[in-house]
Parts: structure tokens; C-alpha cells; sequence
């Protein structure tokens, strides 16, 4: 028998038995809703699509009936009272789950409703190799120790992860390290359980969208997509360079205006403040602004793109169309396509770029300016 064949079953904790008193909501955080859901639905969804049965939830006294509703119609859930400690939540589900032992468990916070399958695939291939997997990501920002109120000696961040959920193990292993489990000192998640039984743990990527949402501002009001469009006319004249979606194309008259007029990716620009509701590329960069005088647009479109971010979106697709009789566009399409898809920080394939005439009708017909429109769609992250 192949000795790497994956196990039979997978069963999953979600650790829901905390007051979650810093996101502010008038119940336990993890029922409260979080886009059009109570928060801990997302994650034992996520578990129930990976696969994972049964599902035990730790809930807080007297919470069987919240909780009971918040995850009615999931199959496979069994829901337990947690203990004062994570640590006595998690031992408690284990043992619930002892009686018909699965072949490994996955740990997960409640609090962080954004599980990819490919991280829930990375820790279970690890489980091979070793009794315990967490998911991890590298620290970006520059570390110090504080010394009271003063910056103390630098830490090397090299070494350092960021630890998330869910957590892998297989069950037999973690249940006897919870049960072997003195106490001492205080454990902030499972695998430093595994860790002080001598288990040894895996690192695999995690992801950041496994953001754990802790305070008020995380349930914000936030819809899963977003969609807005653009529309934008410039001017042909001589003497001008023509850019168009950030492709500067030889041609025998450019567009004119305050920056360097690339129509292309102002109509963009439009469709994704549209779509956060958010004004227009005017409003963000006046032309009455001498700075922004022959400025490329390309830093407008990273901007657009970086308001997306900050207000919790990434690109979905977009869909752009030139209107002009000249130049012809087919020859500079994929050259388009690339540059817009690096400054939307996206895949080629999720930019489409058409042109059209318009059978030499009106100001494009007559080769008196270029004018796009553009639809964007945004999608939480």
C-alpha cells in the first residue's frame, strides 16, 4: 500500500467561544454579520467545501440557540461549550471528536471567514511529512523590541512569520499534546502545544486573505463585488505624443490636454472610482493643478488602484473600448493589455481591450479626437 496515500477523514475545530469585545457589535463577533453572514458561518463553510467532517464549533455559554441559527443547514456540525481558555476550547472539541477519531484535524479561528482551498491543500500535503503544519507570511515591515516607552534592539525579521489559521495536525498526536498540556506557560495556539509535546511543525504559505477581522472598523459595510464605468474624450492636435493605455503609439498627431491626455486609462481610471463611489479622476486630479501638468497617467490608474485596496477591493476585470478611426488599434492591443494589467496588478487575461468606429460619424469620425469608455468590476479581498 502506498504509505503517502492520504488519510480517510478530516475533521475540523472552528474556535468560537469568545466575547469578541473589540469589534464592537452588540453580540459576540463571531454571530455578528460580516457581508450578509454571521462571521463564523464563512469559516465553517469553507471547512465544509474543503471537505472537512464532522465540523465541532466552540461556542460561549449559552449560546446554543444564536449559534444554532447562525449555522442552520450546514451538514455534519456539532456544536460544544468552549472553556475560559482557547486552549480548553480546543482540548474540549478534541475530545468530542476522540469517541470516532479522524485521521487529522484542522484548527481554525472563526475570525478569519476567508479560507483558500490551495492553503487548506498546502497543510494536509504537509501532514506526509510531519505531525503538525501551520500556515504562515513573512514579515514585511522593520521589527524593534520596546524598551518601555523607547525603541530597544532591532529584531531580524528574516526569522520571524506571521502565524494564521487554520492549523493541521494529525489528531491522534494533538490530542495527546492537549491532554499532556501542563498549562505553562500560557499558549496562544496549537502549534506551540505540538511544540512543547516535542511534535515537530511544519511551515507552509498562508495567505492574506486569511485576515483575522477583530475590530469595529472590519464590518464596515463592504458588498463582494462592485462595478462602476468611465468614459473620457480627448482632442487630437499636433506637435502632441499619442499615449493610449499606457503605450505610447507613433502616430501623426497626439492627444492633448493637462496631462499626457491617454484617454484609455482615464476612462478606466472613472470606471473604478465609479465603482467606489468615490468622484472622478477630476476631483482626485484637478487640471487647474500645475503638478500635474504632462504627468503620465499612470500614476492616476495606480492611484485608483491603490483606493481599491485601502477600501478592501482588488481588480476583478476591466473592459475598455477606443473609439477612433485612427490609429488602428489591433497592432497595439497585447501591448496594452500587458501595461494595464501591471498597473492594475493583475492577470493579462482580466484586461480587455476592444476599438470601434464610428463610421466616420461625429468629432471621432472625423479623426478630430479619441474618446473610451471602460467598465470595471471590483471584488472584496
Amino acid at each position: 500500500m502506498d504509505q503517502r496515500s492520504p488519510p480517510q477523514r478530516t475533521a475540523a475545530i472552528v474556535v468560537a467561544a469568545g466575547q469578541g469585545l473589540r469589534a464592537g457589535q452588540a453580540l459576540p463577533k463571531q454571530f455578528a454579520l460580516w457581508r450578509g453572514k454571521p462571521l463564523v458561518r464563512h469559516s465553517v463553510e469553507r471547512l465544509a467545501a474543503a471537505g472537512c467532517s464532522p465540523i465541532v464549533v466552540a461556542i460561549p455559554a449559552g449560546a446554543n440557540g444564536i449559534a444554532q441559527r447562525a449555522l442552520a443547514g450546514i451538514d455534519n456540525l456539532r456544536l460544544v461549550t468552549g472553556g475560559v481558555t482557547r486552549q480548553q476550547s480546543v482540548r474540549i472539541a478534541l475530545e468530542l471528536l476522540a469517541d470516532t477519531p479522524p485521521d487529522r484535524v484542522l484548527i481554525h479561528d472563526a475570525a478569519r471567514p476567508l479560507l483558500p482551498p490551495q492553503v487548506v491543500s498546502r497543510l494536509e500535503a504537509a501532514l506526509f511529512d510531519k505531525p503538525g503544519a501551520i500556515p504562515v507570511l513573512p514579515v514585511v515591515d522593520s521589527l524593534a523590541y520596546a524598551d518601555g516607552d523607547a525603541m530597544g534592539a532591532p529584531a531580524r525579521r528574516e526569522n520571524l512569520r506571521r502565524v494564521q489559521t487554520p492549523q493541521a495536525f494529525r489528531f491522534a498526536e494533538i490530542l495527546a499534546a492537549h491532554r499532556n498540556w501542563t498549562g505553562e506557560p500560557a499558549a496562544g495556539d496549537d502549534a506551540q502545544v505540538a511544540q512543547a509535546a516535542g511534535l515537530a511543525v511544519a511551515i507552509v504559505a498562508g495567505d492574506e486573505a486569511l485576515h483575522k477581522v477583530t475590530y469595529a472598523r472590519d464590518f464596515a459595510s463592504i458588498a463582494p463585488v462592485r462595478m462602476g464605468t468611465g468614459f473620457d474624450v480627448h482632442r487630437l492636435a499636433g506637435g502632441e505624443e499619442l499615449w493610449l493605455c499606457g503605450v505610447k503609439i507613433e502616430h501623426t498627431q497626439g492627444l492633448a490636454g493637462h496631462s499626457d491626455a491617454d484617454v484609455g486609462i482615464h476612462a478606466l481610471v472613472d470606471a473604478i472610482l465609479g465603482a467606489l463611489g468615490l468622484g472622478d479622476i477630476g476631483s482626485h486630479f484637478p487640471p487647474s493643478d500645475p503638478q500635474w501638468r504632462g504627468a503620465s497617467s499612470d500614476r492616476f490608474l495606480t492611484h485608483a488602484v491603490k483606493l481599491a485596496a485601502d477600501a478592501g477591493y482588488r481588480i476583478g476585470n476591466v473592459d475598455l473600448t477606443l473609439i477612433c478611426e485612427a490609429p488602428k488599434i489591433g497592432p497595439h492591443r497585447q501591448a496594452m493589455r500587458e501595461r494595464l494589467a501591471e498597473l492594475l496588478q493583475t492577470g493579462v487575461d482580466a484586461v480587455s481591450v476592444k476599438a470601434t468606429t464610428t463610421e466616420r460619424l461625429g468629432f471621432a469620425g472625423r479623426g478630430e479626437g479619441i474618446a473610451a469608455q471602460a467598465a470595471a468590476v471590483l471584488i472584496a479581498q
